[in-house]
């Protein structure tokens, strides 16, 4: 379902209200990060997941590692 948000001023800054809504249906609440991607015409938001730095981490090491073996499976 898309619905219009407004684009407010918040001190120097322009910023979005996310409806209480969004907030439960995402899981998160007052101070916790949401990742962003951006293009021209689009704004995705993603609810932070702490573990995920540290699985990226685990993956980097081990991508390295066993290089030649995911370059052959990606044959």
């Amino acid at each position: 379902m898309s619905k219009k948000l407004k684009i407010r001023k918040i001190g120097n800054s322009l910023g979005v209200i996310l409806p209480k809504e969004v907030l439960d249906e995402m899981c998160v609440e007052e101070g916790d990060a949401l990742d962003y991607t951006a293009n021209k015409s689009e704004l995705r938001l993603v609810a932070n997941d702490p573990n995920f730095a540290k699985e990226m981490a685990v993956f980097k090491s081990l991508s390295r590692r066993y290089r030649n073996a995911l370059k052959e499976l990606a044959k």
